[in-house]
């Protein structure tokens, strides 16, 4: 049985992920802030969400969440088809916003995962240079919440990021960060970051060992093309190493690192988003602000209390792998 922190980490990196999304989406697309800019769930933005309210990213997340709680093995059709179904009842719902890769891969499929792979294939057979955005890797973090080996989350992460993005380097991307998630669950630290590129292919170790290395010393602000899976990782990853953790309240540091991605500008709701599963897989659910869960909520009418609900261990996780304590 889990104990009472590993359960406060579960339910974090699901509701630090949609915090992150909703405190990010009143600033998209906006510049970079001062450092004492104020941050907070204000809602509008280019596309006139509610104050707490998560977009796409969460949303899409959502479906995997359930996906995962439900049981079932990741690289099963059965998993993947649940999860593509959501998908088409969200994108169904009219949402404010749709990633432009999303929706020309939703629109070319024929609402079966299988489908839905082939069209995303040829998209980036035909966009070999823009077949790399963030779409997958913002909601991949709730496969880290899975009973899998642990080579198992960078599969997971691949199967489900390339339904929609199948350059491979988004799913090398979702593969160290769904491993990250997953260890920072177990662990409670942030090493899986780097202890993920073990398990990339040898070839490719040295360049993510060197990506990790520009995030940790350049500025956030460096990274200002954060639609492009890459650069969303390293600015995620800026944000979390970048800001100090406070002596007296170390969990604080969850709340001040998703400011730091928002600052960044830009993409702001995605790199928060991809920062928070990581942070709040971390810390925990416990270290986000009341005020802020109080107010999260998003398709398909779920709360945060809902994303805890989700973050429950996976019922048929035995037949999967080793369980996570």
């Amino acid at each position: 049985m889990e104990d009472t922190d590993t359960a406060d980490r579960r339910s974090g990196a699901l509701l630090a992920a949609a915090c992150g999304d909703a405190l990010g989406a009143g600033y998209e697309f906006s510049k970079p802030m001062a450092d004492d800019a104020p941050v907070d769930m204000v809602g509008g933005g280019p596309f006139g969400f509610a104050p707490g309210e998560w977009t796409d990213d969460t949303a899409m997340a959502v479906a995997v969440a359930e996906a995962v709680a439900s049981g079932g093995d990741p690289s099963s059709d059965d998993f993947q088809d649940r999860i593509v179904e959501r998908w088409y009842d969200w994108a169904d719902s009219n949402p404010p916003d749709i990633g432009n890769q999303t929706r020309a891969v939703l629109g070319r499929g024929d609402r079966t995962a299988e489908g839905l792979r082939d069209a995303a294939y040829s998209h980036f057979v035909h966009h070999p240079d823009g077949s790399a955005g963030n779409g997958a890797l913002m909601r991949t973090a709730p496969l880290g919440l899975a009973r899998l080996t642990e080579r198992g989350f960078f599969e997971a992460a691949a199967l489900v990021g390339e339904l929609t993005h199948a350059d491979p380097v988004s799913s090398e991307a979702c593969g160290i960060w769904t491993y990250a998630v997953h260890h920072a669950v177990v662990h409670g630290t942030f090493d899986g970051v780097r202890a993920a590129l073990d398990y990339l292919p040898e070839d490719r170790v040295d360049h993510w060992a060197g990506l990790l290395d520009e995030a940790e010393t350049q500025p956030i602000t460096a990274f200002e093309h954060n639609g492009w899976v890459v650069h969303a990782l390293q600015a995620a990853w800026a944000a979390i190493v970048q800001t100090p953790v406070p002596d007296d309240d170390p969990p604080a540091h969850l709340r001040l690192a998703l400011e730091r991605a928002v600052r960044a500008g830009g993409d702001t709701d995605t790199v928060a988003c991809i920062a928070g599963g990581l942070l709040g897989a971390r810390w925990g659910a416990s270290a986000l602000p009341t005020a802020w869960t109080s107010k999260v909520h998003g398709w398909p009418g779920y709360n945060a209390a809902d994303l805890v609900r989700l973050s429950r261990p996976d019922p048929l996780s035995r037949v999967l792998g080793e369980p996570l304590s």
